[in-house]
């Protein structure tokens, strides 16, 4: 890669922030703008940005920031819009799934999308997972898969905190997005789901089954059920099977754990955005769209604008059939 991509930010949320600071991390990427709805959110990025020029107004960063490339990181409502305001005026994408809330809205992307996907690249760091990247490797290697046990426990108090958030679209669709790799996109032949409410109605657990033609079962469980003693994100853990072997993953937490007054989880997730140097899931994800960006790469299975879509629909069939 003979010049860095000129990249911008648009959201200064929690990831949106992790993007900013892994981009100026990598050498293959130059952070050149930030876009914030508010100007608090900007400067308080500034301390550990200093330099990076930023903007309230997408229209204005667009023009000014000579950015070549954008990852979109703002609230999921945002998406859309912001999106086809940026593939309008030529630029390539790195999108947070989801695409939208809704599937037609979704949808509605598509004329300004390339057959091959390479101007809209969809955000999901879990395809860039050190274990899981090794997993499909094995899978590969070692034939047709039979089974897959896919669990993602996450706080009960988000129950209380995000009032009708449902963890079929906050948690079970990353292992959605990863069984869609392994299975290369087949499409499943089944789909029956069960939803767990507590006593005031909310949903605290989802529980899906899906069934391929090959006769691959995979079982998906979602929930906000942790206490407060366990990691602070939950845990997620992915088990495999095939004729005569089997493989476990449990990418979240990482294998760090230090105690004083009680046990902590410094690494949740494998990110380090050191500006020395950025390692980890989410910079093999910038290095990848920084390779699509300059043609070097085509978009991976599992982070194409079409396999977005082929998530978003497994979703609605999944939600259509649970009780």
């Amino acid at each position: 890669m003979q010049q860095p991509v000129k990249i911008g930010v648009i959201g200064l949320g929690r990831f949106g922030r992790l993007h900013s600071l892994t981009i100026n991390g990598l050498a293959e990427a130059e952070l050149v703008g930030l876009v914030a709805r508010r100007a608090e959110s900007l400067e308080k990025l500034s301390s550990e940005l200093p330099g990076v020029p930023g903007w309230t107004d997408l229209d204005a960063a667009i023009r000014d920031s000579g950015a070549e490339a954008w990852v979109v990181a703002s609230t999921t409502a945002a998406h859309v819009p912001i999106t086809r305001k940026l593939l309008e005026a030529g630029k390539t994408v790195l999108l947070e799934k989801p695409v939208s809330e809704d599937l037609q809205e979704a949808r509605t992307l598509a004329p300004l999308v390339r057959p091959d996907s390479s101007n809209l690249m969809l955000g999901h760091i879990v395809l860039f997972n050190s274990e899981f990247r090794q997993l499909q490797d094995e899978a590969k290697r070692r034939g047709p898969l039979s089974f897959i046990d896919c669990v993602r426990h996450r706080p009960a108090s988000i129950v209380a905190q995000f009032a009708g958030e449902n963890p079929l679209q906050a948690a079970m669709v990353h292992d959605l997005y990863a069984v869609q790799m392994l299975v290369n996109r087949a499409e499943p032949v089944s789909f029956t789901a069960q939803y767990h409410r507590t006593s005031r109605g909310e949903i605290d657990v989802a529980a899906t089954q899906l069934k391929w033609s090959s006769g691959l079962l995979a079982s998906f469980v979602a929930s906000y059920l942790t206490p407060a003693g366990m990691p602070p994100r939950g845990f997620d853990r992915m088990e495999v099977f095939g004729e005569g072997w089997a493989a476990r993953i449990s990418p979240n937490p990482r294998p760090v754990e230090v105690w004083d007054s009680q046990a902590v989880w410094p690494m949740p997730l494998e990110i380090r955005a050191e500006s020395s140097g950025a390692t980890g899931m989410m910079a093999e994800e910038l290095r990848c769209f920084c390779r699509v960006v300059r043609g070097q790469q085509a978009v991976p299975v599992g982070a194409t604008y079409q396999d977005a879509i082929q998530v978003q629909e497994w979703m609605d069939k999944i939600a259509a059939c649970a009780q």
